[in-house]
């Protein structure tokens, strides 16, 4: 599983990294069942995954404990809270996984280490954060000004592959739909 984490380095710098070894080191692997809860909101943040194979959802609950998805993470991703990973204070969202997933995984120290020794490891962080950063803030913007059958039309072009993993109920949620809603509006395509 560390071969694929090698490859995702590799890929965002370009080449192969001295020290990359030791990053690897660091990385557990994780085997998660289906539903497995890796976060709970109120709990303190304490690694930093990458997604080998499997789905992970990242959510948080309304008033009436309805769950609202920030985020679905697929292969070849990470995934964390990082406001509480970073800080060490409680997590507002909570993450689970969708699908049995492999995640390799760094907690808070390693991670620290890896950051203050190996240069490399600090640019690949920082644009996984910008790719997060952006990818959120597109993703709000374009649902705030699309209709339900337009949020559902963008989702079969853009993560078509989300479709066909992901339960109708998890779907509904990732786009802010009604599930009775979502039904009926996919019914029409």
């Amino acid at each position: 599983m560390t071969e694929l984490l090698r490859n995702h380095i590799v890929k965002r710098l370009g080449s192969e990294p001295a020290n990359l070894e030791l990053v690897l080191s660091k990385f557990t692997v994780i085997a998660a069942k289906r539903n497995q809860t890796l976060l709970t909101q109120g709990e303190v943040c304490k690694y930093v995954y990458f997604v080998a194979e499997g789905c992970l959802q990242v959510y948080v609950y309304d008033s009436e404990m309805n769950e609202t998805t920030r985020d679905i993470v697929i292969e070849d991703n990470w995934c964390s809270e990082l406001i509480s990973f970073g800080s060490g204070q409680p997590a507002s969202e909570n993450i689970r996984t969708v699908e049995p997933s492999t995640l390799l995984a760094i907690d808070r120290k390693g991670f620290q280490q890896m950051m203050e020794t190996v240069p490399q490891f600090d640019l690949v962080y920082k644009q996984i954060l910008e790719a997060s950063y952006a990818n959120s803030v597109y993703r709000i913007n374009t649902f705030v000004s699309l209709s339900a059958l337009d949020r559902i039309k963008w989702l079969m072009q853009y993560r078509p592959m989300l479709m066909t993993r992901l339960s109708s109920k998890l779907i509904a949620s990732y786009l802010g739909i009604n599930k009775d809603v979502f039904s009926r509006l996919k019914a029409k395509l």
